[in-house]
């Protein structure tokens, strides 16, 4: 594993865990491996211990995200060195990582023989304080892919950027999505003979919205998707994958680039790579406050950061909001549409709360499509995360419910499709695929770290035959077998005659087979801020604020009532770009 250097110090959250090294009646001495799960499986330490001393701490084994475990792997063990302890506080934002890698250590000591003893808790080391009042030409608040592409094209242009995080590592949704990217007439479509149009995904995105978003603004989406795509992968360096596309729910034909990895950390590693190379500052744990409006126009904005610090930073040109939806903030969900309260689990990651939409708000920016929420149908019934090993869906996988029946086409909108899993026996769905349609997904192949902790918490299964797919869940057995016939019947012909699948259903008649159980979980909030179209905020009255721009999830113009999947990338990178240059600008 290669070495992460270290990013920032750590905000802090309290984490049970009670291990004191201390001197026992033997010296304990060498090496001693210990293990725990993470959020995405177990993760491995060598622990050196020298006469019952911390010395050092290695990781030797993990799937945890890279750029979200960086704190963990670098704060928590130098807290852990230096106190000679491992009883220490968890880092927001990466807190089961954090508990997988505590519980890991503490497994390390045990082995050792270290004695356990004591309650104090220790807390990571504050971030250095840094000059309070600083200047720069664009100031960019939130560190996911809108924020990055808005810096880097402020950049280019010629301008002085800081990027502004509140959480202790950058990515935001971009990194825990997907990251697959719709755009019209792109190089793989090429490659595959897949013929499509700007005007096709601009009915296509607009249908999918029910006609709620802003045309105009849907137009320079889909007019700029392809040349953004190629940005992505000739500037920024994203690789992806150059074979395969999916063809989310609502789309007309498969358009969505596929990322490296089939993650965001490809996206977000990449950016950040890009942002070092061009000297690009990002200040993480510092969170805005406040705009700093003067005479009309946003000047700056205020923060704080975990040394205790009131900052100020002036913006010249313009200040780029970037910080993504609501979809973590239980209070301002029910507040706009009180369906979606504390019974829904979310995708989202906790820095996900509304605070850019809060505060254009209260410098006079008009809002829109605020009680426009938008579930994933296919999560993790303990967690809320989404299950990305359950993308077969896009390559033939057929849902069911718990009678065995399907019950909605696998490729409706994501609306459709959750309403549908809520309205079934217990509210859930299972997925169900074979080797076949995983011949062409590759999901369980990509997403190992996944596939394992899925199986371990028994909601997922392989299965040698459908009986032992249907026993499993407790599924009603000879209805099972029915539906499966009928789909290998519809897969012969070309035609889905229960619910028009708009893709290809592949046959199941022959195993192993994969079956998952899935429920919905908050993923998009839709409704947010009024931009134009050079990402200009807009006030109640239409006109425009000077020296404030938005891009991303925080504005509400482009997916009306319902996001098509793969459409949240090609949003934040077009209209990311936008901003960055129009700031710029003074635009």
């Amino acid at each position: 594993m290669k070495k992460i250097k270290l990013l920032v110090a750590s905000l802090t959250i309290s984490l049970m865990a009670s291990v004191f090294v201390g001197c026992g009646n033997k010296s304990a001495n060498g090496a001693y491996e210990g293990q725990a799960d993470g959020k995405h499986g177990a993760i491995k330490v060598q622990v050196q211990v020298d006469n019952n001393n911390i010395k050092d701490i290695k990781v030797i084994e993990t799937n945890e995200n890279e750029v979200l475990s960086e704190p963990v792997f670098t704060k928590l063990k130098n807290t852990m060195v230096c106190n000679n302890s491992s009883n220490v506080d968890a880092i927001s934002g990466s807190t089961e990582t954090s508990k997988g890698y505590i519980n890991a250590v503490q497994d390390a000591l045990k082995k050792a023989g270290v004695k356990i003893e004591g309650n104090k808790k220790y807390s990571v080391e504050h971030m250095k304080e840094e000059k309070t009042e600083q200047e720069y030409d664009v100031v960019v608040i939130g560190s996911g892919g809108a924020g990055f592409g808005a810096a880097l094209e402020a950049k280019n242009a010629g301008s002085s950027v800081v990027i502004l995080e509140k959480m202790p590592s950058i990515g935001g949704n971009t990194l825990i999505s997907g990251a697959e990217m719709n755009a019209p007439n792109n190089w793989v479509q090429k490659k595959l003979g897949i013929n499509d149009s700007i005007e096709k995904y601009y009915e296509d995105t607009v249908k999918g919205g029910d006609n709620k978003g802003v045309p105009n603004m849907i137009k320079e989406l889909a007019n700029n998707a392809e040349n953004a795509a190629e940005w992505l992968k000739d500037f920024v360096n994203v690789e992806f994958i150059e074979d395969q596309l999916f063809q989310f729910g609502g789309h007309s034909v498969k358009r969505a680039l596929i990322p490296k990895g089939h993650t965001g950390e490809e996206m977000m590693t990449k950016y950040k790579l890009k942002a070092d190379e061009m000297q690009i500052p990002v200040k993480l744990e510092t969170e805005v406050t406040d705009l700093i409006v003067e005479d009309g126009r946003v000047t700056g904005v205020k923060a704080k950061n975990t040394a205790g610090q009131d900052l100020t930073f002036k913006a010249k040109n313009g200040v780029i909001i970037a910080t993504g939806g609501f979809g973590s903030n239980v209070e301002m969900r029910k507040k706009y549409n009180p369906e979606y309260d504390e019974k829904y689990m979310t995708t989202d990651t906790p820095g996900t709360t509304g605070d850019g939409i809060v505060m254009a708000e209260k410098a006079g920016a008009k809002l829109m499509n605020m009680e426009y929420i938008q579930t994933y149908p296919i999560c993790n019934p303990k967690t809320g995360v989404i299950s990305l090993v359950a993308d077969s869906r896009f390559d033939g996988a057929i849902l069911v419910n718990q009678e065995g029946n399907r019950f909605v086409e696998e490729l409706q909108r994501r609306d459709v499709i959750s309403k549908a899993i809520l309205n079934q026996t217990n509210k859930c769905g299972y997925v169900l695929w074979n080797d076949d349609i995983e011949n062409i997904s590759k999901t369980i192949n990509t997403h190992k770290d996944e596939y394992a902790m899925l199986e371990k918490q028994g909601l997922l299964h392989k299965a040698d035959t459908l009986e032992d797919a249907a026993k499993f869940f407790n599924i009603d057995e000879s209805q099972l077998k029915k539906t499966v016939e009928k789909v290998n019947t519809f897969a012969k012909n070309g035609k889905d005659e229960d619910f028009n699948h708009r893709g290809k259903l592949v046959s199941l008649e022959k195993g192993p087979y994969y079956i998952e159980k899935a429920v919905p979980s908050i993923h998009h909030t839709m409704g947010g801020i009024v931009i134009d179209e050079k990402s200009r905020v807009l006030d109640v009255n239409n006109k425009v604020i000077p020296g404030l721009y938005a891009a991303g999830e925080v504005t509400g113009v482009i997916h009306g009532t319902n996001r098509l999947g793969g459409n949240a990338i090609t949003d934040i990178t077009v209209f990311g770009r936008v901003a960055g240059e129009s700031a710029s600008n003074k635009e």
